[in-house]
């Protein structure tokens, strides 16, 4: 396979509903930069996913230990790599479940990471708190919103066949204790609260995709850089007001 090629096979994968400004602009872009060397040495797509983890875990250490600037170079890394490992996964045809659960569940075990850093960091133990759990809501919207638009238009992204080995069913076990109550909620708000045929908008899904996981991080990054943690907390609760405003908007437009 030419360069061309694998750079085309890491760009075909299928987009969310809404276009994250920074993912689109900067990070998809050079995540698709490391997807030929990387398939010619033969790296396993979990392997990156792992990386991508021990990037994130880090730079919570990090942050810890009040060394902001390094933190906020790491958790830029982190995202690239989060955003490489589902590009090298398809450019070699090694998209499974596992991985699928497994890249998610890194992400969260990171987020709570960053969030104990920021409770430390700030001494606002309470607030961290709060701010963790609204951007775990504020994810769990973002992407149940996508996914729904996605079904609704009959894009919706394909699902790996399971394997059945013992990792992808623990791996699935603990999405389902751990994120599946959040995707279900989001799913009965929409169910309950849209007319019926009607669900999110392409505007709704953007809003939402613009206070994803990249944009949050990058967010952090520079309240970091600018030795500002506490500010960062105070955004992610803004972001989850917002989901309010959001929502009524798509209902009335549904």
């Amino acid at each position: 396979m030419t360069a061309a090629t694998e750079n085309a096979a890491a760009a075909s994968e299928p987009r969310r509903a809404g276009r994250e400004l920074l993912l689109e602009a900067i990070f998809r872009p050079a995540a698709n930069l490391f997807v030929p060397p990387l398939r010619r040495l033969a790296v396993p797509p979990p392997a990156v996913v792992l990386a991508n983890a021990v990037a994130g875990l880090a730079a919570a250490l990090l942050l810890a230990r009040g060394e902001l600037l390094a933190a906020a170079l790491l958790l830029q890394l982190k995202t690239l790599l989060d955003n490489l490992d589902g590009r090298l996964a398809r450019a070699t045809g090694r998209v499974t479940l596992a991985g699928r659960y497994l890249d998610t569940l890194a992400d969260l075990a990171v987020n709570a990471a960053l969030f104990a850093a920021l409770a430390r960091v700030t001494d606002r133990p309470l607030l961290a708190l709060v701010a963790f759990v609204a951007l775990t809501l504020v994810l769990a919207f973002d992407f149940n919103a996508s996914a729904l638009y996605r079904e609704a238009h009959g894009t919706a992204a394909t699902v790996p066949r399971a394997a059945g080995g013992a990792v992808e069913r623990l791996l699935a076990t603990a999405y389902r204790v751990l994120l599946d109550p959040l995707d279900r909620a989001v799913r009965v708000i929409a169910g309950r609260r849209f007319a019926p045929g009607r669900t999110y908008d392409a505007l709704t899904v953007t809003i939402l995709a613009n206070m994803g996981l990249t944009t949050q991080l990058a967010v952090l990054g520079v309240c970091l850089v600018l030795g500002a943690p506490t500010v960062y907390l105070w955004f992610v609760l803004a972001c989850f007001a917002a989901l309010v405003p959001v929502q009524l908007r798509a209902e009335r437009r549904g």
